[in-house]
């Protein structure tokens, strides 16, 4: 994987969710990090067929997608200020031995940090997280609550409603669709096919 840490064993999705939910006791913020990480592994995937990785390579390169996605707020019930969060979750992860390239993107998802986002794991992460949100909260005012009924031009007209989903940045949105080199509109669908394959589970 040339720069790019491994997750190894110890490292892997199962110990991710785990840390998650000692951490976070809220359900939505659970729900949160497996909407993110549906999106950010889905684009792992596509990244990982783009430069043709198999086996071991491509399972070692997933595993990290979605360690990082789970891992991005799980500091954030205990230390939700601008100056602890991300960075008390990241000293833990730190601490534990985790990959540095899980470290770097979950401070480069905040925008505030000053963390710049050299890598596809970074630049994903940081283009999922607040649409994840805000997809969710496309889904949730459907009469079915379900993300099969969320499609690209309502997630537009939405995002021009300053009063729908207040604590979403569309301008992340925005930005992190353009860092990723990916046009919005589908960045958004991309995103909505993700989260269907995981619908159950978040509860969409």
């Amino acid at each position: 994987m040339g720069a790019m840490e491994t997750a190894d064993g110890r490292y892997g999705r199962e110990q991710a969710w785990a840390l998650l939910t000692e951490w976070t006791a809220s359900e939505s913020l659970r729900k949160h990090a497996l909407a993110v990480e549906a999106c950010v592994t889905a684009y792992g995937e596509a990244e990982a067929s783009r430069l043709g990785l198999k086996g071991e390579e491509r399972a070692a390169m997933l595993t990290l997608y979605q360690a990082t996605a789970l891992l991005h707020d799980f500091d954030y019930e205990r230390h939700p200020s601008l100056e602890e969060h991300p960075f008390a979750g990241v000293r833990e992860l730190q601490r534990l031995g985790w990959p540095e390239a899980a470290r770097t993107a979950i401070l480069g998802h905040a925008q505030y940090s000053g963390v710049p986002r050299e890598t596809h794991l970074a630049r994903a992460l940081f283009a999922c997280d607040e649409l994840a949100g805000f997809l969710t909260a496309c889904a949730l005012v459907k009469p079915t609550k379900a993300i099969a009924d969320v499609e690209v031009a309502g997630v537009r007209k939405k995002m021009k409603d300053k009063a729908f989903a207040k604590g979403v940045n569309r301008q992340d949105v925005i930005q992190g669709a353009a860092e990723l080199g990916v046009e919005l509109d589908a960045h958004i669908g991309f995103c909505i096919e993700a989260m269907k394959r995981r619908a159950e589970e978040l509860g969409l």
